[in-house]
């Protein structure tokens, strides 16, 4: 690969998406994004190579992204909501990836890099998994994830394009909105925990998932592999929760409830809201973030990547909760 290369990406407005994209044009890479809502790409405007306005599932858009690139990043994931329609899991998660692989292939990209999730491990049996860990996705999302993972590892058997999956942890830093809930419930003093919350978390800061995925990109003959980038450590939840906690000036949440009450309560918000598409002020998958385990093994992404975090749990929230504050967020 060349030192300056053209690099198309999907999902470039989202969290990952725009640290990456950033790193890449700071990096001198000449970028083309792929976004559905063209507001939100405004910020690249004069700086991304082109803009790409489509569905994902739209193969004449996605075949003028890949045109002339060299390297693929592929993120785009539905939003996880039980109100969902089961259909658009499918349609974006299998269906949207299938359709950015065959259009990288045939506009001749060089390397596709798949953003899977940990989530195709569902609740991790052993601690820490490896890459090699059997799949047990526990929600629809998490099965058409894996889908796609399966996809695209069968692709990487053919000639003609590398196929590298990358596998982040819980990532956190600035610009992240799916976890600024918990820090403002911390704040008040009104967040609470469910069950021990003894079972393992393992988190990673956005700038050193950046830097695993730029590993994934340059690093050369490792198409067909599959690589966990995720924090120094895993923790226990509690203690992510008690460092985030600690990052906001907060004693640690004090309010504590059995798991069991919750549970069955998210069973019955689902039956009655899912049904009428309505999203549930309580359901499942938010349960299961207090009960189910997840450790993993990046010795791999050490080995093979030269990945290393960099970026530790209390320095990282730290941050995270400073770029909130600017941002007038908390």
């Amino acid at each position: 690969m060349t030192e300056k290369r053209m690099i198309a990406v999907t999902g470039a407005t989202g969290f990952l998406g725009s640290h990456l994209c950033e790193r890449f044009i700071e990096d001198g890479d000449d970028v083309r994004v792929f976004v559905r809502d063209v507001k939100k790409a405004a910020s690249y405007e004069g700086r991304a190579e082109r803009i790409v306005v489509g569905d994902v599932t739209d193969e004449h858009a996605m075949a003028d992204l890949m045109r002339g690139a060299e390297v693929a990043v592929h993120l785009v994931s539905n939003f996880r909501v039980a109100s969902g329609s089961p259909e658009s899991y499918r349609e974006i998660n299998v269906e949207g990836t299938k359709n950015a692989l065959n259009a990288a292939r045939a506009a001749g990209v060089k390397r596709f890099v798949y953003c899977s999730t940990i989530g195709v491990h569902g609740n991790v049996k052993e601690s820490p998994a490896t890459e090699d860990s059997p799949y047990n996705p526990g929600d629809l999302y998490q099965e058409t994830k894996t889908e796609a993972e399966k996809f695209c590892l069968d692709e990487a058997k053919k000639e003609g394009m590398e196929i590298v999956v990358v596998r982040p942890t819980s990532m956190y830093g600035p610009g992240d909105m799916r976890m600024l809930k918990m820090f403002k419930m911390l704040a008040k003093r009104t967040f609470f925990t469910v069950g021990p919350c003894q079972e393992n978390f393992h988190a990673v800061y956005i700038d050193d998932v950046v830097n695993g995925f730029l590993a994934a990109i340059k690093t050369p003959g490792i198409s067909g592999q599959v690589f966990f980038i995720g924090g120094a450590e895993y923790v226990t939840l509690k203690a992510y929760i008690d460092t985030a906690a600690a990052a906001v000036g907060a004693p640690p949440p004090f309010l504590h409830f059995p798991y069991w009450f919750f549970y069955g309560a998210a069973v019955v918000c689902e039956s009655i809201c899912v049904p009428l598409r309505i999203e549930p002020p309580l359901h499942r998958r938010r349960v299961r973030f207090f009960k189910n385990n997840r450790a993993f093994s990046i010795e791999k992404a050490r080995n093979v990547l030269g990945y290393e975090p960099t970026v530790s749990l209390d320095d990282g929230m730290k941050r995270t909760v400073a770029w909130y504050k600017q941002n007038g967020l908390l």
